[in-house]
């Protein structure tokens, strides 16, 4: 079995439903006429053996339970060999405080990522004589898992909410936010869950790839202003929408992708309905919409 990745949590920071949000898809998922969804995160393996975790949702030991191919395979051996984050927010480091149990592996971070964690001694839990931290450049590949090559690369984004002062940067190119390209087996896949712009150059790095996952946080750059759910546009929040003339779905409509996957979305995006017109509409533009044990073959 060769290169493939498993969505383990397709939603942004909360999932679907979010445990204080009652909005029509959080009560559609409550009742369960919709499905629900786990926060952020990504599977990926060259074998079907060992495998890597991209960011540590808060969900991550449902999300492990739910994987079968990410069960232990003896008394404390599992096939994941590493986790990579490609920012610091909480949704993407939280689920590191559960992965704590004495469990060998590999930690893959910028510099940037790792002084974040760094900071915060509860972290300090992924006792440094059994996980590894390793700190990558970007666009230096390395081997992420065996047979895996990986590359990280900055992409626009933001620091982390907590993190933020009183002038924040949502276009910040660096260490905080990055992609990652994904090689195995010949075939190249790009893993963006976080992304404030569709770039020229950024377009061109993913032109011809196999599979791209990519930012899916909100369907329209005001959405949660107007349902009353937040202050923030999706762009004050560092996330590029996914319609309209300056959304992904049009950036993408030039770039040649193998299969288009959104992931990382707000319970508020219509998408998440499967009867919605706006899903049509992204389905209809060659998306697929990620859901959690979604496995996809690039």
């Amino acid at each position: 079995m060769g290169f493939r990745a498993r969505i383990l949590g397709a939603a942004a920071g909360g999932g679907l439903p979010q445990w204080n949000c009652g909005c029509q898809n959080c009560r559609l998922a409550r009742e369960g006429a919709i499905p629900s969804l786990t926060q952020s995160s990504l599977a990926v393996t060259a074998n079907g053996a060992d495998w890597a975790v991209l960011n540590a949702s808060p969900d991550i030991r449902a999300q492990l339970t739910a994987s079968r191919a990410l069960a232990p395979t003896g008394l404390r051996e599992v096939p994941i060999r590493s986790v990579l984050l490609t920012n610091g927010d909480i949704d993407h480091v939280a689920g590191l405080l559960t992965l704590r149990e004495m469990q060998p592996f590999t930690l893959f971070a910028t510099a940037g990522i790792h002084a974040v964690l760094d900071a915060n001694p509860i972290f300090a839990a992924l006792k440094p004589s059994v996980v590894t931290r390793s700190e990558v450049a970007l666009d230096q590949p390395f081997a992420l898992a065996p047979g895996l090559t990986a590359t990280l690369f900055a992409v626009p984004g933001k620091v982390p909410l907590y993190l933020e002062g009183d002038t924040v940067d949502t276009q910040l190119l660096g260490e905080q936010t990055v992609g990652v390209k994904l090689e195995a087996g010949g075939r190249t896949a790009f893993y963006i869950p976080g992304c404030a712009a569709l770039t020229g150059d950024l377009a061109q790095r993913l032109d011809g790839a196999a599979a791209v996952f990519f930012d899916g946080t909100l369907w329209t750059d005001d959405e949660m202003l107007r349902l009353g759910l937040g202050s923030k546009t999706g762009a004050r929040m560092g996330h590029m929408s996914m319609s309209g003339p300056d959304g992904s779905i049009a950036a993408f409509a030039g770039i040649d992708v193998g299969q288009k996957v959104y992931v990382h979305m707000n319970n508020t995006n219509p998408v998440l309905h499967p009867a919605s017109p706006e899903r049509a509409e992204a389905v209809a533009a060659g998306w697929i919409i990620g859901a959690d044990g979604l496995e996809i073959t690039p």
